[in-house]
């Protein structure tokens, strides 16, 4: 958009003002719009001038919101077949009780790594990981972290939300971006097993009877591994071609193709529409979101923010890259979500970070890796629903909070040296 540039403060404010009514459980969507609208009016444009600048940043995320759209189909097919299960309960049985910590946070890993949503692979993994945690003598705390790391390595890597958004501004190709964290992932990985083993022997909250959920009798129906794992197989195939042969296959085609040979491979083809609508309540709350951030993001993509950004990078002799990692986490810290973070800071900083020769590629993986470091904070939706998972009290959920922070800035550190290598 050409025209009002809006100043500095304005679009500081407004993502103040966003945070603080998320923060007072106000609608997130709508919270970000009137952030916006309070933003723009308050860094000099006129009503005319900030609407024309919100509705122009929500556009700019109808692309990705559609991708989004139809990844649900893929999301709702792993869970409600069962296969999401059967993946984390092959892994813990393969892996054994010995091996506990390793297993939960593997098993969330893959889960979230195959396309289904972070706080819906935590939720799934949940039920399997308390009760091998129960038998094993395990801290809930320390399980539930093996979860969420787990799942904060897995996300990524998956053609989830974050990543298409992140892909979509920085014009990548899904796959490389998907691939160019997977290093980063498995060190967030092995970090978070060394601090879940460490927490299990400082912390005392054991799991108890109350703490574990009684399975109905679908789950005593799982599908084959083989069968469960088909889908994501078929999705990771498709994205490949066009690395390996040049034939783009867009993630709009390849994830609800995925969910539909899920549904073949498990005999479940009858009940596609019961599970592209269970898929679709799970991402319709996310792209609301990204509609508020849109607007919110045409403010701050349309304002000074980003020049006294970087000079104040320069001014403190820091190197120009740096703006990815920091823009990611800072985003990811107000708006307590790795979507909506990844978002405004690549739509923001996206331009800036490659005209100041920072390869498109690795901006965008710095971004969205920086975007899991504070992610989980309280004014969000992924702690409250992870910490609901284990029955957790707030009290607890927060003590969890440095450590996912260490997992996420890990995946972060390592992602800055692959772009300096």
């Amino acid at each position: 958009m050409e025209g009002i540039v809006f100043s500095t403060l304005g679009a500081i404010l407004g993502l103040v003002i966003a945070i603080v009514l998320i923060v007072k459980n106000f609608h997130s969507t709508y919270s970000l719009v009137i952030g916006a609208l309070i933003g723009g009016l308050i860094g000099g444009g006129g009503l005319e001038e900030t609407v024309k600048a919100m509705i122009a940043g929500s556009a700019g995320m109808m692309s990705s919101i559609l991708r989004i759209m139809t990844s649900g189909i893929l999301a709702g097919c792993l869970v409600k077949t069962g296969s999401a299960e059967k993946i984390a309960d092959t892994i813990v049985n393969k892996l054994g009780e010995k091996n506990v910590v390793i297993s939960i946070a593997i098993s969330t890993m893959i889960i979230c790594a195959v396309g289904v949503f972070i706080d819906i692979s935590v939720i799934t993994t949940a039920p399997i990981a308390l009760a091998v945690a129960k038998r094993t003598n395990m801290s809930k705390s320390s399980a539930l972290l093996a979860m969420i790391g787990g799942g904060k390595a897995g996300n990524i890597i998956s053609p989830n939300p974050n990543t298409i958004a992140t892909s979509e501004a920085f014009n990548l190709n899904l796959n490389s971006l998907m691939a160019v964290n997977i290093i980063p992932a498995i060190v967030a990985l092995i970090v978070t097993i060394l601090l879940a083993k460490s927490m299990n022997k400082r912390f005392k909250d054991r799991v108890t009877d109350i703490d574990i959920e009684v399975m109905d009798n679908a789950s005593i129906n799982l599908p084959s591994f083989a069968s469960s794992i088909a889908g994501p197989i078929v999705v990771v195939l498709l994205l490949a071609l066009r690395p390996l042969f040049d034939i783009v296959v867009d993630p709009l085609i390849a994830l609800p193709l995925g969910g539909i040979v899920c549904l073949i491979a498990c005999g479940e083809i009858k009940n596609i529409s019961e599970c592209s609508a269970y898929g679709f309540s799970k991402v319709i709350g996310v792209c609301a979101l990204l509609i508020g951030t849109g607007t919110l993001s045409g403010i701050i993509s349309n304002s000074n923010l980003q020049t006294d950004m970087v000079n104040l990078i320069e001014n403190l002799n820091l190197a120009p890259f740096i703006l990815a990692p920091i823009s990611g986490v800072l985003m990811a810290a107000a708006t307590a979500s790795t979507t909506a973070g990844a978002t405004i800071a690549s739509n923001t900083f996206a331009k800036t970070l490659i005209e100041s020769n920072v390869n498109s590629l690795n901006a965008g993986a710095m971004v969205h890796a920086g975007a899991t470091v504070l992610d989980s904070l309280p004014h969000g939706s992924f702690f409250h629903a992870t910490g609901g998972s284990a029955k957790m009290s707030i009290k607890n959920r927060l003590k969890l909070i440095p450590y996912e922070a260490i997992v996420g800035l890990s995946s972060t550190i390592v992602s800055i040296i692959i772009y300096l290598i």
